[in-house]
């Protein structure tokens, strides 16, 4: 710990915390429960962002028709069940009985299929479903089919997965928003309401218990089965500064931590109230994103140039510090998991700054300022934008860096044309969206709409992808996911900055937290 942030430490500990209305050393009661999240909320839509805290709110208030349980596996949720035609072509959904959304009107057939197609717009894994789609049947209220062009053996998994932007199910009204402007009433059909009246940005964020929420009857498992709500209210406490956050966790003022900075760690374990533990299922990939769309990054040797660049391992030691908790992985569908693999890495496994630099040169790259940005609220950003600016400048860019919120460097890398707003950023996403090419938006190189603003654009990487889509036999998808990771290390997406496992902490007077791919707040219990 530096002597900054034990000064810090020392100081948040022995003060009141402005802004927190409990009395230091009791919890608010157990109905309330008390995060610290691991950034600020700013993009309510869940359709028009994929960033992790907009997924977590979207959670909470919203249901997807599938979802995957504790092994990743797809299973129902707002649907009751479903169908699949012997020639599977024909997918027919059937709804749970009893869904409501949280103004009480049902959750109806047309409801989803809207909301499907606005997601479809934005999310590039829903985009390759849409164009496999024939038609939307309306069959009643809560039964509707989707029929298929031809079979295609990702519709689960699609509508399920926990990707870059989840399929959420809006009210119909809603779901015809134009989906590049942000739906303005937050109304779900999930287990937690919104309270919008309370809603601070950069402060409090407030969700409460859903009275007509009927869960579902399996037993919890992941995030499929029962959602049950033991709790009246949720609140998400915005505290940048991680002194101040741990010294509120210790001193009971907060309930749990979301992504906690590594080297606050000890302090944390020194109370015996306090428990530590890992909860994502597989680890966090750092990424340093470039636009695409303009220079110098338009221009692929520049890229690579900053590829060669990249020593993960000072990456990851400026995110998270600890070894214990990283690792170096130059896979782009993360390694540990069933989709690693390092075809095509090996130009760039071993960092080299003199190469990099003769790379660039060769670029035709001259001179021009690249704006890289970056956040010092979630601390894994902070120390990689440090690492990555530097880098650049030893290596011959002009660096013009500038430090934003995080809620402003999120609105400020999702607005076309960026009008020289940003050229490159480090952050870092979650293993289990990352894992999969289906649902990697950020490896994703298709050239159009539903891109990434910025993203790549490589017509023989996503052909690679299409085919690696199309296998059904194991060894056959291995082969297409080597070639295809061996494209994308030609035409750089994005650069891989290593892997680290998320710890988050939480009091013991909670129970009830499991592994998932997102952090949600069903199923946990608090006592007094």
């Amino acid at each position: 710990m530096t002597a900054s942030r034990r000064s810090l430490m020392t100081t948040a500990a022995a003060a009141t915390l402005v802004g927190l209305s409990t009395t230091p050393g009791r919890a608010a009661g157990p109905s309330v429960l008390k995060v610290i999240p691991q950034a600020d909320l700013r993009v309510l839509d869940p359709h028009l962002s994929g960033a992790q805290i907009t997924k977590m709110h979207g959670a909470l208030v919203y249901e997807t028709l599938l979802t995957w349980d504790s092994k990743l596996n797809v299973r129902p949720m707002a649907a009751e069940s479903y169908t699949v035609s012997s020639d599977r072509l024909v997918y027919r959904f059937t709804l749970r009985a009893g869904m409501l959304f949280h103004d009480g009107q049902p959750v109806r057939s047309r409801d989803v299929v809207a909301s499907l197609k606005r997601w479809m717009a934005k999310d590039a894994s829903g985009g390759r479903l849409a164009a496999q789609i024939a038609a939307y049947d309306i069959e009643s209220d809560i039964v509707f089919s989707l029929r298929l062009k031809a079979p295609y053996p990702w519709v689960e998994y699609t509508l399920g997965a926990v990707g870059a932007i989840l399929p959420q199910i809006m009210r119909e009204r809603d779901a015809q928003t134009d989906p590049n402007k942000a739906v303005t009433d937050i109304i779900g059909s999930g287990p937690f309401r919104f309270v919008a009246s309370e809603w601070v940005p950069g402060s409090l964020v407030v969700y409460e218990k859903n009275p007509d929420y009927i869960p579902r009857s399996e037993p919890p498992d992941g995030l499929a089965g029962a959602r049950i709500v033991e709790i009246d209210r949720l609140e998400w406490h915005v505290i940048p500064d991680a002194a101040t956050a741990a010294a509120a966790l210790i001193a009971g003022e907060m309930d749990f931590w979301d992504t906690v900075p590594i080297d606050l760690l000890p302090t944390l374990r020194r109370s015996p109230d306090v428990i530590i533990d890992r909860l994502l299922p597989l680890p966090s990939v750092g990424t340093i994103r470039m636009n695409q769309s303009e220079a110098p990054f338009d221009n692929v040797l520049v890229r690579r140039a900053v590829a060669k660049m990249v020593d993960q391992t000072e990456f990851m030691q400026a995110a998270v510090g600890d070894p214990a908790w990283f690792s170096p992985c130059h896979s782009f569908f993360v390694c540990g998991s069933p989709n690693e693999t390092l075809a095509g890495s090996e130009p760039y496994a071993q960092s080299n700054l003199d190469e990099a630099r003769r790379m660039l040169a060769a670029s035709g790259y001259n001179g021009e300022p690249v704006v890289v940005i970056g956040t010092d609220e979630l601390p894994p950003i902070g120390g990689m934008t440090a690492v990555l600016a530097r880098r650049m400048s030893d290596i011959g860019f002009n660096v013009d860096l500038r430090m934003m919120a995080w809620g402003q460097m999120t609105s400020v890398t999702s607005k076309y044309p960026s009008n020289g707003s940003w050229n490159i950023y480090a952050s870092y996403g979650t293993g289990a969206s990352l894992h999969q090419p289906l649902t990697n938006q950020t490896a994703d190189t298709t050239c159009g709409s539903r891109a990434l603003v910025g993203g790549a654009c490589d017509d023989e990487a996503s052909a690679l992808k299409t085919s690696y889509l199309a296998q059904t036999e194991p060894d056959a998808k291995r082969v297409a996911l080597d070639a295809l990771q061996q494209r994308l290390w030609q035409v750089i997406p994005y650069i891989p900055a290593g892997q680290f496992a998320s710890p988050f902490a939480w009091r013991r007077t909670l129970a009830g937290f499991a592994p998932t791919p997102l952090q949600i707040f069903w199923n946990v219990t608090k006592s007094a």
